[in-house]
């Protein structure tokens, strides 16, 4: 039987607990899942690339079912090219929806082989995002409950 790949994209920058529950509840969907961190020049940020891939892979290490990787381009390129059948995508709230339903659209009409699915955040995770994280951290505010320690090391000394 063939194996169900997703790949789940993003800027990742830093990756938070939300990210990290939509990959777990992704796992139990697919038998793997690819985090695709995007090369994106117009967003301006914190970590670098390989910084960003570093701590994903650090804190996935062990989980031989996750492959962490990036790409630059088109999303539904990369998909086809990585065996995927599906793009996986967050949702926090309602204004999300907009955007990304929007995406999916242009995606679908891309490649009919690549489906995307919505998955809607836990609610812990409803208000988190990255940039919140950054935010929080810059002010030197508590985001243990935002990200994982090895993170929040990585932020700590960005803005030390």
């Amino acid at each position: 039987m063939p194996r169900k790949i997703a790949v789940y994209p993003g800027s990742f920058d830093p990756i938070t607990y939300g990210h990290l529950d939509v990959i777990d509840r992704a796992l139990q969907i697919f038998d793997n899942v690819i985090v695709a961190v995007a090369c994106n020049s117009s967003k301006n940020a914190l970590f670098e690339i390989d910084e960003r891939l570093d701590l994903i892979r650090a804190v996935l290490a062990g989980n031989d079912r996750v492959k962490v990787d990036t790409f630059d381009g088109l999303l539904v390129n990369y998909v086809l090219s990585q065996k995927a059948t599906v793009i996986i995508r967050g949702l926090r709230a309602v204004s999300d929806f907009e955007y990304e339903f929007q995406l999916a659209q242009i995606n679908r009409g891309i490649s009919t082989d690549v489906e995307t699915l919505f998955m809607m955040t836990s609610v812990p995770y409803s208000y988190l995002s990255s940039s919140v994280v950054k935010e929080i951290s810059s002010l030197k505010g508590p985001v243990d409950n935002l990200v994982p320690p090895l993170v929040k090391k990585a932020l700590e000394k960005k803005f030390a």
